[in-house]
This record gives C-alpha cells, structure tokens and sequence, in this order.
C-alpha cells in the first residue's frame, strides 16, 4: 500500500503541474493543442529486446504511446488502429511502436500498469495489452481489480501466473512507470493516449488515416 500510495503521489503531482484532460479530446481541439505544443523531439529508445516495443529498432519511424489502461479511447487506439498499423508499417519494417506507462485515472490504473510490466516480464506484454482493452467499456473507466488483472494474464497466456501475481503487487516496475509519468510531463502530456511520432505529437484516439499521413510524411523524410 505504501508503494502505490507513493507512486500515486508522484503521478498526481506532475499532472497538478500540467493540468490534466480525460482523454476525449476532438480532432479539431488535438490540432489546435499539438499546434501549442510544436514538435517535442525524438521521444524514442529503440531498446533491442525491449518487451513493451514491437517492430525493428532501425524502424524509420517510430510510434511512441502514453497510455493509461482504463481510458477508453486508449482502448480505441488498440482496437481499432493499432492493428492496421501493424499490419501496414510494422510488419514491413517502417513502424516501430514503444509503449510508455501514463496512470492518470487513480490507484486501479497504477496496478494495472504494474500488472502489464509484470506480463512483460514473462514476454507477454502486447497479449496482455490487447486482453485488456479487448474487454474495455465503452463509457466510463474499467474496473482493474487485483483478481481481473489476474485473469488478463491468464487470458494473455501469461506462463508462471503465481509470479505474476507476485510481480504485480509489488513495486519494482515503480521507477521505470515514474519515468515514463515525467517524460510525459517534460513535454507537455496532459491525457491519453497520446503519441509521439519521430517527434510530432499526436493527441487522442484520431482516425487511422491521420496517423496513416503523418507516419507516410515521417518516412518520407527519413528517407531523404
């Protein structure tokens, strides 16, 4: 309990210091705020091995995701784009994805980043992921108890389930979760998702084709 309480403390006071949106942001609204935030720079790691990244770190382009697991237009993204951006640019070697840990909807979205690093560590972070947000509800926040989370793993094929269990209570992914909680604050992230792309930002679950446009542009110029 300390733990969470600790890592919530820290996720609370970046998002007093930037102000905080719940995610459902329009399309017209996201352009006007990635217009005041300008371009960000390369939020990439491109970390060979990494378990919360899919696709090859020489990527020309790469998709970096805030995200928090009960926000629904987080799960949008997963549902809904993501897959075709896989099989469009990450399965040809153009797109990497790199996830980044954004909890800013209380205690559950803490565990629940825990638990998704905890599956990672078993190599089955993206199944995980997609479990999740698979069974998201349309409106309001999903319920991420210690017991749900659990039969996410097991869903997820998660192989040593004790340990997971164990993983995911504990705090030793804390560190790596606060980073990712100041990155997002050193920028200017305030709601998820939100993405980074080669250094543009992108706000809210937009449709495929704007990000099918801006990854087009970015491997364009990457190219030259």
């Amino acid at each position: 309990m300390v733990g969470i309480l600790a890592l919530v403390a820290v996720v609370l006071g970046a998002f007093l210091l930037i102000g905080r949106n719940t995610g459902g942001t329009t399309e017209t609204a996201a352009q006007q705020d990635v217009a005041a935030m300008g371009p960000v720079g390369d939020q990439s790691r491109r970390i060979g091995g990494d378990p919360l990244a899919m696709g090859s770190t020489d990527a020309p382009v790469v998709l970096v995701e805030f995200a928090d697991y009960r926000c629904q237009f987080c799960a949008v993204f997963s549902r809904d784009t993501e897959p075709a951006l896989v099989e469009k640019y990450v399965n040809d070697g153009v797109l990497r994805i790199e996830w980044r840990d954004l909890p800013i909807f209380g205690e559950q979205s803490i565990a629940a980043a825990r638990a998704g690093r905890a599956a990672a560590a078993q190599g089955k972070f993206w199944e995980f992921n997609k479990a999740v947000y698979a069974q998201s509800p349309t409106g309001g926040r999903a319920d991420l108890t210690a017991e749900v989370l659990h039969d996410f793993a097991v869903e997820a094929g998660v192989p040593d389930l004790e340990r997971f269990d164990r993983d995911a209570a504990s705090t030793q992914f804390d560190d790596s979760i606060s980073q990712d909680v100041f990155t997002a604050q050193t920028i200017g992230i305030s709601s998820t998702p939100a993405f980074i792309i080669n250094g543009n930002p992108v706000l809210g679950a937009q449709p495929l084709a704007h990000f099918e446009q801006i990854i087009d542009r970015s491997a364009g110029l990457a190219e030259q």
